[in-house]
């Protein structure tokens, strides 16, 4: 940075001040090289002119949001430019294309939510405010369009928000990559949620930043405690948070780590093993009984040591000896060495340390695996989220390894700032030549060159065993004495001081070559991959290269190194993007900015080395209209009659005299400090100007002064005469004012006294009306008393005549049903005598049912004893196949064995020529049993075969002696249904043989039923059965009896009822229906059973077969049926059952099914069409499915579903309006519902293109208004007609389903279709 040109009186200056770094004043005097200037706190300072900075008083309050446009481009104005916008909460600024993040410490969720990443989505760089979704964005648009990889840094100190830049960058990236997921969590999701796993894993609270999640968890589990009881927890005597709640912060980074992928076992198994690093820290050792050993301490060590192998499930004493021990392996033998306790300590710690390593680097790829990477792109986006540059009053091995990562990282930086700068000058077309800036290779070198470089003395160290940190700092001293970056402290023996780019640090190197060990201890390794525990031991694989158990060195420092060249690769290939978080203050609260410190962080983060970079070359950039608009005052000449404003620039710069400007296609380049001098001159410009306008002003002030006197004058005259007047006025209108009261006045008494006599004349009058209407209703009551005595007197008559026609017609009633008893009483006589016939046939019956009994159990016997038999061959049939099998081994071993003899001899037989007898011989032997060998193998493999055609056999005749059994039992199932039918019938003429045997009492046991069975109709008549015309009601009490009374008209009564269904369908069906069921409902109540009558007790009668046989034993047991039974016990004698009652009852009940059926046929088939249309949406406009309400009309895509409820109705309000019992309903409607199930069902399982989620949302709206009836009608009439549509219901459930493919195969048959569901058995 260049300081100001000598500013002159009145100029506004930037002084360096101890406090707040920069404050700015006023300049009040000007000395030579020294300027008194009077600062903004109130204190007057005297600084030199190469001190102060020049002030841009045309700066925004608010700030401009890049600071390239700032018109001096130096630290105060950077600085006060981030203060600006910090106090209004505009924390994020430009700086170029590097985005500065100041960290507000207060949550700002308005700038983060999906309305702003769709703002941003699209839109150019720069066009919107700062925020790092434009940054994610350019590189986005940049890698999309252009092909090339990508790169965004994001660094900062601790606590300055990278960690929270970084997830805003990943969130939108994620958001553009887009969200579909294969397995039903978005990609977006996992990125976003590894975020709280890697920093609760990762990171740890500081003094700078709040960045734990952990909290002491499932405490009883794991034998856990407060954090304070753990060594590796209480150093910092920090164990809580203000504002953070730690039990939500481990319930969000449990369902983070479901959401990554991470199982319950897997979970459980990670948190065994923190716990596991917690009691080992805890494990405290003292000197053993043998020299330099070392056992735990106390009890409680001994109880963390078990503990810890509890949860590692590994051996106490292997652990133990791990610590305690080490094994080291020489060529001859194998030694055993004990380590002291503070080896010791360093062992536990190591182990601690090397475990944890193994299980964050176990969570990164188990990250990195769930989120999926596509190894087939060609290009990427990386996000680097790297620590900040550190100095603090002790920084060790840590602080070294992280501002070497800075040195890198700003040497990439200042190389892209510096092509930005070189990429604007050519953009713009301007001469230029090589910008110098500091280059900090010479530190690098300092620090990694090979092999004189302090990491590269630091690994020869590491290497010796007696190297020490003080001779590691004596080995720096010698080698760097004369490097110019390099420094030894003068009070310290030990220590060394490099000077980075940001300043100067010293290291201590107490701890370096410690931290630079990264032994593998062989002892640890194996107790851990023994362990019971797979993820564990899962941790700590086999290494094959390791032969020995001795410890493995290696070099923390050069793997670190090489990690970050690696890093430094793969940025190079990449096109950069920076983001910058700065921390404003160090008590983490909002609202403070610190100028030091947030000063000393731009320094740190090299925004102010591209600040130095930049005014290098041109800082100064405007364009031709804003130079115009401020700098046009300098030469107005130039300006009049010219619209040429890069010609007007040019005049202006040469009447100003500067030298060293560009100017360029679209701006004004000038150099630093020039801009000051321009200013200088338009401050002095503008001062004479204020001079003269001062003068103006005041002149214009005076004559304003005496021209407001004059005026004042002239007012408070006019207000004195205004003031006479007003006093006359006020005497004169007092006195007109009298005059009107007293007008007023008068007109009132008038008034009143006539208001009094008109209130008279009307009482007069209302008392006069009042009489007259007193007497015209004392009239009319009279007139009404006398009508309605009339009409009682009429009503009694009618009545009277009325009951003596109605006992009448009664009378004639019983004896005609009296001679239609005895005729049936003629024909039941002649059929008893067929009831001999009739036992015998049931004995035959009987008889055949034993018989196929007892063939069925034989046939089972022999299909046991068959099975067994066949499952005793096949075992020894593979019995004998596996000892052929074994033979066949054996001979074909043998069978080789002499080949390979034979072959062995043929080889010999040329050597030995002297006996060639004995070799023709042998080769006859050995082909002969060849030949007996192949013959047995061939005999074996027929066996072989003969014995799998055997078993094939077997399986087939048992099969089809399965398949017998099974029809043998169905035949059963069918004859016990059949015999159960005869015994009813059976037993029906057992009651009619009863009667028979009592002639004698047969004419006065019909004239005692006649009699009982009038009275119960003469009731029911009264209460309102249908009560019509005279004749009418007689004709429809004859019909039943008339019509049906005898079995040779079963022709008529079908034709009869078939024509009235014709006719006038469920109306007069219900009608019959309804005295039907009522007549055999007291006739069951008038008749005793067969066995009340008899001495000895009857075996319970069977259950009944027929549907209205179960039917009227549920409507006498119902509820509904009280009401009905109270008065016929009262009032009907029981009496034994005879053959014509019984014989009445069959035809009655047969008159009631056919009655029912045919209501219930009526309704299936007014349904069935419409059921066809319901199970397909109809194609419908999205206008008329968003109809609201449950107005539909006709072409209502419910139209169908309203027709099947309309029809309900209809059937409902016919069946009421008749009185027909309400079991009677409930069954009908019952039947008709489970007819509806049925169908529907049935069409969704043969229609596939049914099955769709619109036609499920269709059939469950309609299902909808079913269940909505069902509630209108009540239980009472509609029963459990809605259950009887579980399937489908079931079913249609299922159809609209979101997301089926999570749902299992076992959630679907017990939670979603339970009744749907058919088990499959095998036989």
């Amino acid at each position: 940075m260049v300081a100001a040109t000598t500013p002159i009186v009145g100029s506004h200056v930037w002084v360096e001040d101890s406090e707040v770094a920069w404050i700015d004043g006023e300049v009040l005097e000007v000395n030579g090289e020294e300027v008194k200037v009077s600062c903004t706190s109130g204190k007057t300072v005297v600084v030199k002119v190469s001190c102060i900075y020049h002030k841009d008083t045309e700066v925004p309050p608010s700030g401009v949001d890049d600071m390239t446009k700032l018109a001096y481009l130096h630290e105060p104005g950077v600085l006060e430019n981030l203060r600006s916008r910090y106090d209004i909460n505009e924390i994020y600024t430009y700086t170029g294309n590097i985005l500065i993040a100041v960290n507000p410490f207060v949550k700002l969720p308005h700038l983060y939510d999906s309305h702003m990443m769709a703002q941003y989505k699209g839109a150019v760089f720069g066009e919107l405010s700062p925020h790092p979704f434009a940054v994610a964005d350019a590189a986005y648009r940049l890698m999309i369009n252009e092909g090339i990889s990508q790169s965004i840094l994001v660094s900062g100190e601790s606590g300055a928000g990278k960690t929270e830049s970084t997830k805003l960058l990943m969130r939108y990236l994620a958001y553009m990559g887009g969200r579909a997921a294969a397995e039903g969590r978005t990609v977006e999701q996992k990125v976003l949620e590894s975020n709280p796993v890697l920093e609760a894993f990762g990171n740890a609270k500081t003094v700078r930043n709040n960045n734990s999640r952990w909290e002491i968890i499932e405490i009883m589990k794991y034998k856990l405690g407060h954090p304070k009881t753990f060594h590796y927890l209480n150093q910092s005597n920090c164990y809580e948070l203000e504002g953070i709640d730690e039990h939500k912060e481990y319930i969000a980074t449990r369902r983070a780590m479901d959401v990554v992928g991470m199982s319950s076992e897997e979970q459980d198994a990670i948190f065994r093993v923190v716990a596991a690093i917690l009691h080992l820290g805890n494990i405290e050792f003292m000197k053993g009984k043998e020299i330099d050993s070392s056992a735990p301490k106390d009890e409680k060590s001994r109880f963390h040591l078990q503990t810890a192998a509890e949860l590692f499930m590994c051996d106490a004493k292997a652990l133990e000896d791990s610590l305690c021990k080490r094994v080291i392996v020489t060529r001859d033998e194998t030694i055993t060495k004990w380590l002291d306790p503070e080896a010791a300590a360093l062992s536990r710690d190591a182990l601690a340390k090397i475990v944890y390593a193994r299980l964050f680097d176990w969570l990164v790829d188990k990250i990195n695996s769930s989120i999926g990477q596509d190894t087939d792109s060609k290009s990427l986006i990386g996000v680097l989220d790297i620590y900040g540059f550190e100095s603090f009053n002790i920084n060790s091995f840590e602080q070294f390894c992280i501002n070497l990562t800075n040195e890198k990282l700003q040497q990439h930086f200042n190389q892209h700032v510096f092509k930005m700068e070189q990429e604007e000058y050519k953009k713009e077309e301007i001469d230029w030549s090589y910008i110098e800036f500091v280059d900090n290779q010479d530190i690098l070198d300092l620090i990694e060159k090979k092999p004189g470089g302090i990491i590269a003395l630091l690994d020869e160290a590491c290497m010796f065993p007696r190297s020490t940190h003080e001779t590691f700092a004596q080995k720096l001293y010698q080698t760097f004495k004369n490097h110019k970056r390099f420094s030894k402290p003068k009070l310290s023996l030990s220590d060394f001081t490099i000077c980075h780019y940001a300043g100067d640090v010293t290291y201590q190197t107490d701890l370096f070559l410690d931290k630079n060990k990264d032994y593998v201890v062989a002892e640890h390794q194996a107790l851990l991959y023994a362990s019971k525990c797979p993820f564990v031991s899962g941790l700590f694989p086999p290494s094959p290269e390791e032969s020995s158990k001795q410890s493995k060195f290696s070099s923390i420092g050069s793997r670190f190194k090489q990690q970050l060249q690696s890093l430094l690769e793969t940025l190079s290939s990449t096109e950069p993007h920076y983001i910058r978080c700065v921390k404003p203050n160090n008590f983490l609260k909002p609202a403070i900015f610190e100028n030091k410190n947030v000063l000393l962080q731009l320094r740190c983060g090299g925004v102010m080395e591209a600040i130095r970079i930049s005014c290098a070359g041109y800082p100064t950039r405007k364009t031709f209209d804003e130079f115009v608009d401020r700098f046009g005052l300098l030469a107005p000449d130039a300006l009049v009659g010219s619209s040429d404003e890069v010609q007007a620039c040019k005049r202006i710069l040469e009447n100003v005299g500067l030298e060293g400007y560009q100017i360029g296609k679209t701006k004004v380049f000038l150099r630093a400090g020039q801009i000051a001098e321009l200013d200088t001159r338009r401050s002095e410009i503008l001062g004479r100007s204020a001079s003269i306008i001062q003068r103006k002003i005041r002149s214009y002030l005076a004559r304003q002064s005496f021209v407001s006197l004059r005026l004042s004058a002239v007012q408070i005259q006019a207000a004195c005469r205004g003031q006479l007047s007003r006093h006359v006025y006020e005497g004169m209108r007092q006195q007109a004012s009298s005059l009107v009261i007293q007008r007023y006045f008068r007109m009132y008494n008038a008034k009143k006294a006539y208001e009094e006599l008109y209130m008279s004349a009307v009482c007069i009058q209302t008392g006069l009306r009042v009489m007259a209407a007193r007497c015209e209703l004392c009239f009319r009551r009279c007139t009404r008393a006398a009508i309605i005595i009339q009409s009682h007197c009429k009503k009694y008559l009618a009545q009277l005549d009325f009951m003596k026609l109605k006992k009448a017609a009664i009378a004639t009633q019983c004896a005609w049903r009296g001679k239609m008893a005895r005729r049936e009483l003629r024909k039941l006589k002649m059929a008893a005598r067929e009831t001999g016939a009739l036992q015998a046939a049931k004995n035959k019956l009987e008889k055949q049912v034993e018989d196929l009994t007892l063939r069925l159990q034989l046939e089972k016997r022999l299909r046991v004893d068959m099975e067994e038999a066949k499952t005793r061959e096949n075992e020894k049939l593979q019995s004998a196949l596996d000892e052929m099998q074994l033979q066949f081994k054996e001979t074909k071993v043998l069978l080789e064995k002499e080949q390979k003899a034979a072959k062995r001899a043929m080889e010999i037989v040329p050597v030995i020529q002297e006996v060639p007898v004995v070799d023709h011989s042998l080769l006859e032997k050995l082909s002969s049993e060849n030949e007996k060998l192949k013959n047995l193998v061939n005999s074996l493999e027929k066996k072989i075969d003969e014995t799998e055609k055997r078993y094939e056999e077997a399986n087939r005749i048992g099969e089809e002696r399965l398949k017998q059994a099974l029809d043998a039992e169905s035949k059963v199932i069918q004859l016990k249904t059949a015999m159960q039918r005869l015994e009813e019938k059976f037993s029906d003429i057992e009651s009619a043989n009863h009667i028979l045997q009592k002639q004698s009492q047969l004419n006065s046991s019909v004239k005692t039923i006649a009699e009982h069975i009038a009275t119960p109709i003469e009731e029911k008549l009264e209460n309102g059965h249908h009560v019509v015309e005279e004749h009418k009601a007689v004709e429809t009490c004859v019909t039943p009896v008339k019509l049906f009374g005898t079995d040779s008209d079963s022709k008529l009564r079908r034709s009869y009822i078939e024509r009235q269904h014709d006719e006038d369908g469920n109306n007069l069906m219900a009608y019959w229906l309804s005295n039907t069921s009522a007549l055999l409902f007291l006739l069951e109540q008038s008749l005793k059973s067969h066995g009340a009558s008899t001495a000895t007790p009857a075996k319970k009668p069977p259950n009944p077969t027929s549907l209205f046989g179960r039917m009227t034993r549920s409507f006498l047991s119902s509820p509904s049926s009280a009401n009905l039974a109270t008065p016929a016990s009262e009032v009907v004698r029981k009496v034994e059952a005879k053959y014509p009652a019984l014989l009445f009852k069959q035809q009655l009940t047969a008159y009631l099914e056919k009655i029912y059926g045919i209501i219930r046929d009526n309704l299936k088939k007014e349904l069935t069409p419409m059921l066809a249309l319901c199970i397909q949406a109809p194609r419908t406009s999205k206008a008329t499915l968003r109809s609201s309400g449950r107005s539909y009309g006709k072409d209502s895509p419910m139209v169908h579903w309203l027709t099947i409820i309309e029809s309900l109705n209809t059937l409902l309000c016919t069946l009421k309006e008749n009185f027909v019992p309400q079991v009677l309903i409930q069954k009908i409607f019952s039947q008709t519902f489970s007819y509806i199930n049925v169908q529907l069902f049935n069409s969704l399982l043969l229609r596939r293109d049914c099955c769709t989620f619109s036609n499920g949302e269709y059939v469950k709206a309609g299902l909808a208004e079913l269940e909505l009836w069902c509630c209108q009608a009540k239980e009472e009439y509609a029963g459990s007609s809605w259950d009887e549509l579980k399937h489908i219901r079931q079913a249609v459930g299922f159809l609209v389903i979101h997301q089926k493919y999570r749902i299992s195969y076992d959630e679907i048959i017990n939670d979603l279709c339970p009744v749907s569901h058919y088990p499959f058995q095998s036989s």
